[in-house]
Formats: structure tokens, sequence, C-alpha cells
């Protein structure tokens, strides 16, 4: 396994890394949800379906050439 050239660009900047961190949020939040039971007026699944498209959108996203990650300046 080889890491990509600019790898730390990529962990910095890529959308699909921002999407995959927003996805893990959503599903920590579908976890902590039934411990909050009450506070907040969501029905369940919701965070299950955030989580959904924010992973979907990380996919799209790592195909989509994003130009502030190019170049050799780190």
């Amino acid at each position: 396994m080889h890491l990509v050239a600019h790898w730390r660009r990529v962990l910095r900047r890529a959308w699909s890394v921002r999407l995959m961190i927003v996805a893990a949020i959503f599903t920590g939040a579908e976890i902590a949800l039934p411990l909050l039971d009450g506070v907040f007026p969501l029905d369940r699944g919701v965070f299950a379906g955030l989580s959904f498209l924010a992973t979907a959108g990380a996919f799209v996203a790592r195909f989509v050439a994003q130009p502030s990650i190019q170049g050799d300046d780190d």
C-alpha cells in the first residue's frame, strides 16, 4: 500500500475527507440519540439518513477534481 503523493494536503483539503468526518459525526449522533431520549424531537433514523447522504457525497467528491489539492508546495 502506498500513500498518494500529497497525502497531507489531501487530508486537509479534500471534500471527500471532510464529508466522511461529517458522516462519522452523524453516525455518533445516531448512537447517542437513545441516551438523549426526549431531549431532541427527532425521529429515529434521521442521523442515519444524514450519514448516508454525507457518505454518498464523499463518494462523489472522491472523483471530482479539486484544484486546491493539486501542486507541489505543501
